[in-house]
């Protein structure tokens, strides 16, 4: 199943990679949800899915609770008399200031496919920022929020950081880690997509707690990318290389093939 929506790092392309790692157990967590496609795509009893973006999980809880209603109700955003950027830019100013959560939930999914690239991205007083993407007709996803609606109903949403995610693991227990990605370079670093950021430092915290995880029985899984850091971190780690292509960029000339890593701690 396709996530509803747009989002960097998307793991849909790879899910059959990232499946073939992943052990049989009872409940799946992942303290990194993104958009939820290895939460969509896998056959787990239970779904503990965490982010820290609280925007992000109240949509996913208001999908889960309301279901068709929702959906609906989203959809009247998505009019053609709304596809402009001064639509655009007043409903942007309203997410940031409103305090309906329902509100702010559709207003999140038409900002995902009406802003630049399906990026989302808060300033750093937590304002979300991103520029109008002038598409022509955006895709309204009613299927894959109906597909969505139907699957979190074994799932458990929290707005959490990694580390208190982490924590609530139990044996029968599995992790899928899909933390903001190792910069290829410093001219490429993307190391998050709210104001807070996620380095090295935290880059080491989740190895250390992967490790120690690991030793209790609890298996944990990690994406990234492969550089010199990852190479080290992931040494104790089984690692699964592969090429993967990347749509960061807007030039559609300069998005190259770069290398991911899965490492799986067990």
């Amino acid at each position: 199943m396709k996530p509803f929506l747009k989002w960097l790092g998307n793991k849909y392309a790879i899910i059959e990679r990232i499946k073939a790692t992943l052990p049989v157990g009872n409940r799946l967590i992942e303290p990194f949800v993104g958009s939820g496609s290895v939460f969509l795509n896998t056959d787990y009893q239970d779904y503990l899915l965490a982010d820290i973006n609280g925007d992000l999980i109240d949509l996913f809880t208001t999908v889960k609770e309301e279901g068709d209603s929702f959906i609906q109700y989203t959809k009247s955003f998505f009019q053609p008399e709304k596809n402009n950027a001064e639509s655009y830019y007043k409903l942007r100013e309203r997410f940031n200031s409103t305090k309906d959560n329902r509100l702010k939930s559709a207003i999140f999914l038409y900002l995902n496919k009406h802003g630049f690239n399906g990026l989302f991205r808060y300033n750093s007083k937590g304002k979300f920022n991103v520029a109008f993407g002038s598409y022509t007709k955006p895709y309204f996803p009613e299927e894959e929020l109906k597909n969505f609606y139907n699957k979190a109903q074994t799932a458990t949403f929290i707005t959490s950081n990694f580390i208190e995610t982490m924590e609530k693991a139990v044996p029968g227990d599995i992790i899928y880690c899909d933390p903001p990605y190792v910069a290829l370079s410093d001219t490429a670093n993307f190391t998050g997509y709210n104001a807070s950021t996620f380095g090295e430092k935290e880059q080491n915290i989740l190895v250390e707690i992967a490790e120690d995880l690991s030793k209790k029985g609890i298996p944990i899984i990690i994406s990234n990318q492969d550089t010199a850091y990852t190479k080290k971190a992931y040494k104790k780690a089984e690692i699964i290389r592969f090429d993967v292509q990347r749509f960061i960029s807007c030039n559609a000339a300069t998005r190259n093939k770069v290398g991911e890593v899965i490492a799986v701690f067990k």
